[in-house]
């Protein structure tokens, strides 16, 4: 009778994964970290740290540069002259002459001298210019710049008279124009003080516009 092949026996194993040999020439495949913190990477050597500003040197006196000084800039302008001060003697017009001749004597008194000082007259001429024209004009006008003594001058001729720190106006009279040209004038070649010897109304009248 034919013969049967004999069953091949079967040999039980232990039961797990079986392991698949690798492939000749790869490597098995490293298994990955698991996920979590990182560490702080160390410092590297050499590498510095964050650069802080270095604080600011102490210049000592001797260190210190005068500055220079610059360009000087345009002068500035000089002030403008400030008005005289204005002094009012009530008086007539007759009377106005003598006031102003005893306003004189006070401030000669007071120590002011005597080319400092102008007398104007509205109306008559003052004794002392009367006097001194009668040598002629050319001397009279020469004891002005000369600047010695009180100078005296009328309305009609109070233009050409120059300026003194201290003027007297005796308004003595003459037409109403007189006294509208001269006291103006008068206020303006006083250097210091104008005094002015008549009416305070009509004064007051002329001088309001100017003082």
């Amino acid at each position: 009778m034919p013969l049967i092949p004999e069953e091949p026996q079967i040999h039980e194993s232990a039961q797990g994964p079986r392991a698949t040999p690798a492939a000749s020439g790869r490597t098995a495949p490293t298994p990955r970290p698991v996920p979590g913190p990182r560490p702080a990477a160390p410092p590297r050597p050499g590498r510095p740290g964050p650069v802080r500003p270095a604080p600011p040197v102490q210049r000592t006196p001797r260190d210190v540069v005068p500055a220079k000084p610059g360009p000087s800039g345009p002068a500035a302008p000089a002030a403008t002259a400030a008005s005289p001060q204005v002094q009012l003697i009530p008086a007539t017009a007759e009377g106005a002459l003598d006031a102003a001749d005893e306003a004189v004597d006070l401030l000669l008194d007071s120590g002011r001298v005597p080319g400092d000082v102008l007398v104007l007259t509205t109306g008559a001429q003052h004794p002392w210019a009367e006097h001194e024209l009668s040598f002629g004009e050319a001397s009279y006008w020469a004891q002005q710049d000369a600047r010695d003594d009180v100078f005296y001058a009328d309305a009609s001729v109070a233009a050409r008279a120059a300026s003194r720190p201290v003027v007297v106006v005796a308004v003595n009279g003459g037409d109403a124009s007189a006294a509208a040209s001269v006291l103006p004038l008068a206020h303006t070649r006083a250097g210091a003080l104008l005094i002015v010897c008549g009416d305070p109304q009509q004064i007051n009248a002329v001088l309001g516009a100017v003082v």
